[in-house]
């Protein structure tokens, strides 16, 4: 049994498969056992009944090294392939085991889990497997619902904008009168799904070439049973709900001159639909996130994927609540996945703000890999109601969200049917953030894929506003994150280049200086993210607030402790590295300048430079008669050059590179240098 050979839709089960009675399994065992259930999953198998349930495997793959790779195409095939091949090699025991009693399954590998329907005593034999980590419920969940509206063709509204007033507001327009609306990047709508040739959406759809349509790739159904209006395993793109059709429409929708409802209407889209009618699954979550880390065709298998044909963005506006039965770590892994791909993956942070501080607890906002989006009124600037506010206590991080506010208050967007309708929510929100980074991908190409780096320029950038409110977080709040998106100072500050990024420094410390290249006019900060490195630049609460082309100044002291210290600091959203070895005795080193005969050479000039490292550099020697000479205060840790100079002589080897003590840094005389000048 393979991975690939058991996604079809649906649950798999073997047609030759054989039942077998549950083994008995000891007291300590089962009790081993239970500690793995979920609470979902113990309670839904305590009466006899089946229920499905997520059987996670112990062993999960390793993506620490896609870091390395420089594009988001690398990134994408390196994740793809590793989660594929780690699946594949450890679950076929359990995949066996399951097909030997008929039992339904569904692989996935995007997480190493294998979707399974059972009863408790199923449940028990797999927990108690070691290779099994735990079991996590498969419930149906209740999508993020707009705020204020329902979703049926009464509320159409007909009347026509040049340009939505929130898209207005976050100056997208300004962005595209500079040539760039989107082009050359692709968002993934993983949502209730899409009309596709909605008159605002046909020609953004990366299926449509003008002519014909091609879903394969660009549309995935992960509701196998039921699905309302759309039917299940819809072959083509289907919208049972309105919500996914809304969302996109505000990430790139646009008609030309009129109901221009998105910000990037330059780029192109693909979709998923993850919700039955706005009811999803983790399951269904989990389907479409494996297929927006590399698209299949319709009909296909995830080992079909193609990772060049990923997304660049995705927009995610749901959530997997706990209160229903979602495990807190279900998606996590997921979410990871796509950013270690460099597929960024921005998120709804929730429409419970209604219930205070601390609202944010859905996956997958909750997450540290998610971009999450809280939502303000366009018209007046103020947070809505219903945003949920951080900090995440949860999963006991304490950590602030959202990370940034969008307008999603009366957002105007795309009705299935071919009409627009306003709604309301932190879904709203969302899309107009991930337009907003298709607009910079659009002219950065450098950033694509650098999840980390967009994301400190998008903070850097956004308009703040100062709250107290759940928690006085500095520069990040727990009500407004970073501030209110500003997409065009986001794309000016995108601009701006540091030199240098890196600075290492001997034991002793020192001074540096890094050179801001910035347009005119643009706002840039500049913080320590350690206590050893001190910016001496002009500050406000050791904050340097730059505007356009400057410079900052810094100290970092000596090192007492042995250990070696690597920090950093963010200058204008990018990151500068600092390093600076362990506190260790200094050393020496000598030699001698000699002739070919061995002789002596006095008055020879040794120098020294650095060629890596920050280690102080020792002053220029001469050798005495003998030719000896020595010096001292060399750092470990550091790389050091030593040559030889006299005039009118030549020495072999030109240079010698060392850093550890030596004694033997010998040079030898090669001749005397003749300079002949020729008259003319």
């Amino acid at each position: 049994l393979t991975v690939c050979g058991i996604f079809l839709g649906g649950f798999a089960a073997g047609a030759k498969s054989k039942k077998r009675p549950a083994i008995k399994l000891s007291k300590e065992l089962q009790q081993k056992a239970l500690r793995k259930f979920s609470p979902w999953v113990m309670q839904k198998t305590d009466a006899g009944e089946e229920a499905e349930f997520l059987v996670v495997l112990e062993e999960q793959a390793d993506l620490s090294l896609a870091r390395l790779f420089e594009t988001k195409e690398e990134k994408g095939r390196y994740v793809f392939e590793t989660l594929l091949a780690r699946a594949s090699e450890t679950q076929a025991p359990l995949l066996g085991w399951l097909e030997e009693r008929g039992i339904p399954r569904r692989s996935f590998y995007i997480v190493n889990a294998i979707l399974v329907k059972g009863s408790r005593e199923i449940a028990l034999e797999l927990a108690a497997r070691d290779d099994v980590s735990r079991l996590e419920g498969n419930p149906q969940l209740q999508g993020i619902q707009p705020i204020g509206a329902s979703n049926d063709a009464s509320n159409q509204i007909v009347s026509q904008e040049a340009i939505e007033p929130g898209i207005n507001y976050i100056r997208a327009p300004a962005v595209w009168a500079a040539g760039f609306n989107g082009q050359g990047i692709v968002i993934g709508g993983q949502d209730t799904g899409v009309m596709w040739d909605h008159p605002a959406l046909r020609n953004q759809y990366r299926g449509w070439d003008g002519a014909t349509v091609s879903h394969n790739y660009n549309w995935h159904d992960s509701v196998h049973s039921q699905g309302g209006a759309c039917g299940f395993d819809s072959i083509t793109p289907c919208d049972d709900h309105n919500h996914g059709t809304h969302t996109l429409g505000s990430a790139l929708g646009t008609e030309g001159e009129v109901n221009q409802i998105g910000v990037a209407p330059g780029a192109k889209f693909i979709a998923c639909r993850n919700m039955d009618r706005g009811r999803g699954t983790p399951a269904t979550y989990l389907e479409c996130f494996e297929f927006f880390l590399a698209p299949y065709p319709v009909g296909g298998t995830p080992a079909q994927g193609d990772p060049s044909k990923a997304p660049h963005i995705t927009t995610n506006s749901w959530a997997c609540p706990p209160s229903e039965g979602c495990s807190p770590d279900t998606l996590k892994s997921a979410v990871e996945a796509q950013r270690a791909a460099g597929i960024m993956t921005v998120v709804a942070a929730g429409n419970d703000g209604g219930r205070g501080c601390s609202s944010v607890v859905d996956p997958p906002a909750l997450y540290d890999a998610s971009y999450s989006i809280g939502a303000f009124n366009a018209l007046t600037g103020e947070i809505a109601s219903f945003s949920s506010r951080g900090p995440v206590t949860i999963d006991g991080s304490n950590r602030p969200k959202p990370d940034l506010t969008a307008p999603g208050v009366g957002v105007r967007s795309a009705l299935r049917g071919g009409g627009y309708v306003s709604f309301s929510g932190t879904s709203m929100a969302t899309p107009h953030v991930a337009g907003a980074v298709a607009l910079l991908w659009s002219k950065y190409s450098d950033l694509r894929g650098k999840i980390d780096l967009t994301e400190n320029i998008l903070n850097e950038s956004a308009v703040r506003v100062e709250s107290r409110d759940c928690g006085a977080v500095n520069p990040q709040n727990n009500v407004y994150g970073f501030g209110r998106l500003d997409v065009k100072a986001a794309f000016d500050l995108a601009a701006t280049s540091i030199s240098p990024t890196e600075r290492q420094f001997g034991i002793r410390g020192g001074g540096a200086r890094i050179e801001v290249n910035a347009l005119d006019g643009v706002k840039w900060r500049a913080i320590s993210n350690v206590s050893w490195v001190t910016i001496v630049s002009p500050t406000e609460n050791g904050v340097v607030n730059g505007l356009g082309a400057g410079v900052v100044d810094i100290i970092v002291p000596e090192n007492t402790s042995p250990d070696a210290r690597k920090g950093t600091m963010m200058i204008a959203g990018r990151i500068v590295t600092i390093t600076q070895p362990g506190a260790a005795p200094l050393y020496d080193v000598s030699g001698r300048v000699t002739t070919a005969a061995g002789d002596g050479i006095g008055g020879v000039t040794i120098t020294f430079t650095r060629v890596f490292g920050g280690g102080d550099i020792p002053a220029a020697v001469e050798t005495d008669d003998n030719g000896a000479w020595s010096q001292n205060g060399f750092e470990p840790g550091t790389v050091y050059r030593a040559s030889a100079t006299k005039s009118r002589q030549s020495y072999l080897p030109v240079s010698i590179d060392f850093s550890s003590p030596s004694g033997a840094l010998n040079f030898t005389s090669v001749g005397r240098r003749v300079i002949v000048i020729v008259p003319k």
